[in-house]
């Protein structure tokens, strides 16, 4: 698919869901990115007449800026697959997979890819007592960006969660160390990050303002760096992604290779130009503009 002011593209975003606000950052950051490049754009908050909306608009390419349910769960994919929209991201079939964490962690064990143990849960009984020894995470099993994430700490009293989190819940053994990512745009693994924060990586972490630091490309021993890019890449291809994905690890340095596990696999990360995506692939000569552009001549349907 050619470049240029030819192509008309929708930039999806917005949306109703917990991450509304980190989709409005993508989305505006790639419009522009791409009107830098030559593209016509129409940006587009996602409604409940989103199908309306695309008919009008009638773009040639949609790049799906949004994140969480709906916009990354499977959803808006298979509206775009209906209505024969060339779309960015993973289809219908890996992003509805990969937005379930435990699905995803059943597909890395079935394809030797390291995890934790984790169940879900009830959330009244998770609230009542300890479904697993302390220490353990909580988490929506469908969300992204880390909302809604508890760590309970060895001594620590079951966790009372919030009214708003789903009746059932993920809970998985806490596993220590740093926090890792690595990027696949296409068939490529790009680096791998070092995330470094204070505290906990939750959603104030990772959105707010100094509230994590990036080594880019990590400072880590090769078999652990190396290990990171051929799991990302091995994850990617297993729920089959599409596009670019991003795959999140925790490393316990004192146990090697045996301490490097899988989080998740997120198939549509954050698309700011200070990202952790976007940031990879400046790290290995890619500009944001470029990556955005290549996103387009990459979208197409039947994903």
């Amino acid at each position: 698919m050619s470049s240029g002011t030819n192509l008309k593209v929708a930039v999806l975003m917005g949306g109703p869901s917990a991450e509304r606000e980190v989709s409005l950052a993508t989305g505006r950051e790639c419009a522009a990115a791409l009107r830098g490049q030559g593209y016509q754009v129409i940006e587009v908050d996602a409604d409940r007449d989103l199908a309306m909306r695309l008919s009008e608009i009638a773009p040639d390419v949609v790049f799906n800026a949004l994140h969480g349910p709906l916009g990354e769960d499977g959803c808006v994919q298979g509206i775009l697959e209906w209505m024969r929209l060339p779309y960015t991201h993973s289809g219908v079939l890996a992003s509805a997979l990969a937005m379930d964490k435990q699905r995803t962690k059943d597909i890395y064990r079935a394809n030797g890819l390291p995890v934790v143990g984790s169940i879900l849960a009830a959330k009244a009984d998770v609230s009542a007592g300890h479904v697993m020894p302390p220490p353990y995470v909580v988490k929506p099993y469908n969300e992204g960006s880390s909302v809604g994430v508890y760590l309970v700490h060895k001594g620590a009293a079951p966790p009372a969660l919030a009214d708003d989190m789903p009746d059932v819940v993920m809970v998985e053994a806490f596993a220590p160390g740093r926090e890792l990512t690595t990027t696949v745009m296409g068939e490529r693994a790009l680096t791998v990050t070092d995330i470094l924060t204070d505290g906990w990586y939750d959603y104030d972490a990772k959105y707010d303002e100094g509230g994590s630091r990036h080594v880019c490309p990590a400072d880590l021993p090769q078999d652990i760096f190396d290990a990171c890019m051929e799991y990302a890449l091995r994850a990617h291809n297993a729920l089959g992604c599409r596009g670019v994905s991003r795959t999140d690890f925790r490393w316990d340095e004192a146990r090697g290779l045996d301490g490097l596990i899988l989080l998740e696999t997120n198939t549509q990360p954050g698309m700011t130009p200070t990202s952790l995506s976007p940031e990879q692939g400046e790290t290995v000569g890619i500009s944001f503009g470029q990556l955005c552009q290549w996103m387009v001549e990459d979208a197409s349907c039947n994903r």
